[in-house]
C-alpha cells in the first residue's frame, strides 16, 4: 500500500500490475480492499490502481463534508503521483459519483467510464432526507447503522447465502471512522446531478445494474443511458455486484477494457 498527502490529509492507494491503467474506486462504506480479488484479475494484463476515498480504509476523513469534487481532486492527485495521464475508471455506487465528479474536472484523463451500481442523477428529496436520517441514526449507533446497512445493500435472497462474504464487508466496513460517514452522506446530499455526462458521449461509458438493487431503482436508472451511446448489463442480483456477480462482472469488465 501507497500513501500521499493531499491537503496535509494522508490518502492511501495501491498500485499493481503493467499496462493501460484502470482505477478501481470503491463505495460508501467500503474501501480499496475490495477490489482485491479483481486487482489479482486485471493486474495480469493492467496497471490497476485502488485508492481509499476520504474517510474511508487507511485515507483520512478531510473536514466535514467530503464533496465528490473533493473525491475527484484525490483521485487526480494519485494519478498525478504516479505518472498516469489517462485511466479507465469503474466506480462503484459513491465511487461512480465521485468518477463522474472526475469527469467533469479532468474530462481528458478519461479514457473509459464503468458506473458499477451508480447513478448520474442527483439524490432525489426523499434520498436526501434518508441521508439526514441516516446521518442521525448512525450518531446514535454506529455499530447497528453500519450493520444494517450492509445488509441492506445485497438483494434477500442472497443474505443467506452470501452470509459469509456480507460479514466480511461490515468487518471492513466498520472501520470507516465516523466523520468519514457523516462527511460522505453530506457530500453525496449534495451533488450535482450528472447526466449530461453520458450524453456527451465524449468516451464510451458503461452502465452495470442490479434489477433486484434496493438502493437504486433498477427502472429508474434505465432513462439515464436513454439517447446516448452507454452500453448496459444487467444482473439479476442487488447492489454489490462485485460479490454477488462476481464471475459475470470479470466478463463484463474484461469486454469494456478491451
Amino acid at each position: 500500500m501507497k500513501t500521499l498527502l493531499y491537503k496535509n490529509t494522508t490518502i492511501s492507494y495501491s498500485d499493481s500490475g503493467k499496462g493501460n491503467a484502470i482505477v478501481l474506486l470503491h463505495g460508501f462504506l467500503e474501501n480499496k480492499k475490495m477490489w482485491k480479488e479483481y486487482v489479482d484479475f486485471f493486474s495480469e494484463k493492467y496497471r490497476v490502481i485502488t485508492i481509499d476515498l476520504l474517510g474511508h480504509g487507511e485515507s483520512e476523513p478531510l473536514g466535514y463534508v467530503h464533496e465528490m469534487e473533493d473525491n475527484a481532486n484525490v483521485v487526480n492527485e494519485v494519478l498525478k503521483n504516479i505518472k498516469i495521464e489517462k485511466a479507465i475508471i469503474v466506480g462503484h455506487s459513491m465511487g461512480g459519483y465521485v468518477a463522474l465528479a472526475f469527469a467533469e474536472l479532468y474530462p481528458d484523463k478519461i479514457q473509459k467510464l464503468a458506473l458499477l451500481n451508480s447513478t448520474s442523477k442527483e439524490d432525489s428529496e426523499e434520498r436526501k432526507l434518508n441521508r439526514t436520517r441516516a446521518i442521525k441514526a448512525v450518531k446514535q449507533n454506529y455499530a447497528s447503522f453500519v450493520s444494517l446497512a450492509i445488509a441492506n445493500l445485497f438483494s434477500e435472497n442472497n443474505r443467506t447465502r452470501l452470509a459469509e462474504e456480507i460479514e466480511k464487508v461490515k468487518t471492513e466496513a466498520l472501520k470507516t471512522p465516523l466523520q468519514g460517514i457523516i462527511a460522505s452522506q453530506e457530500g453525496m446530499k449534495i451533488r450535482k446531478d450528472r447526466e449530461w455526462i453520458l450524453k456527451e458521449n465524449r468516451f464510451p461509458v458503461l452502465l452495470i445494474l442490479g434489477k433486484k438493487d434496493p438502493v437504486l431503482n433498477y427502472e429508474e436508472n434505465l432513462s439515464q443511458i436513454e439517447d446516448t451511446t452507454a452500453e448496459l448489463v444487467s444482473f439479476e442480483d442487488g447492489h454489490m455486484s462485485q460479490i454477488e456477480n462476481k464471475e459475470e462482472l470479470k466478463i463484463a469488465l474484461s469486454h469494456f477494457f478491451e
